[in-house]
């Protein structure tokens, strides 16, 4: 596991989401991680239409990986906790 990368899912939850969801596995070609693009842009995905749309913030960090990004995502993790849940 990283710091930053797309959250792990439950392993049932994952096996599901890839057999509903085109191109959910290409979330894991990278370590997973403790914080990522989508848990600092998105809200918790609880159906299937929020996990599209959270896999569409996961894949746009698989296209765009850089250090910037990851330090960007870090920092605003780091507002998150400093300022509370949103």
């Amino acid at each position: 596991m990283s710091i930053v990368g797309p959250r792990p899912e439950i392993p049932e939850l994952d096996q599901y989401l890839s057999t509903k969801i085109p191109n959910w596995k290409w979330r894991s070609m990278v370590k997973p991680g403790l914080t990522g693009w989508a848990q600092v842009n998105y809200e918790y995905a609880s159906d299937l239409l929020s996990s599209k749309e959270k896999l569409a913030y996961d894949l746009y960090y698989l296209k765009n990986i850089s250090l910037t990004l990851d330090l960007e995502i870090i920092l605003s993790t780091l507002r998150t906790i400093s300022n509370g849940s949103r």
